[in-house]
């Protein structure tokens, strides 16, 4: 019995939003991603203000998140909905 369905496991990966470093200890990735970085995330991004006339630019934190995802895929030599062979 060869295999029809060869699924491809995919990694995708997003960040949160940038906020005072402070605050991102709470910050929660979204369903169904899981968090890859912790304490207050990481340091690498900048988050703005507006003051009356001026906008305002401050250093802040963001958590990196990770989620599996298999995308179905139909072996070589196999195609369809079904995956059927030649």
């Amino acid at each position: 019995q060869m295999k029809k369905q060869c699924d491809q496991k995919l990694l995708i990966r997003m960040k949160t939003e940038c906020v005072p470093c402070s605050l991102n200890l709470k910050t929660q990735c979204p369903a169904g991603y899981s968090k890859i970085t912790n304490g207050t995330g990481i340091p690498d991004c900048r988050y703005y203000l507006e003051i009356k006339t001026h906008t305002l630019s401050f250093p802040g934190c963001r958590h990196h998140c990770m989620k599996e995802f298999e995308q179905p895929e139909c072996c070589q030599g196999h195609w369809g909905p079904d995956c059927m062979g030649k």
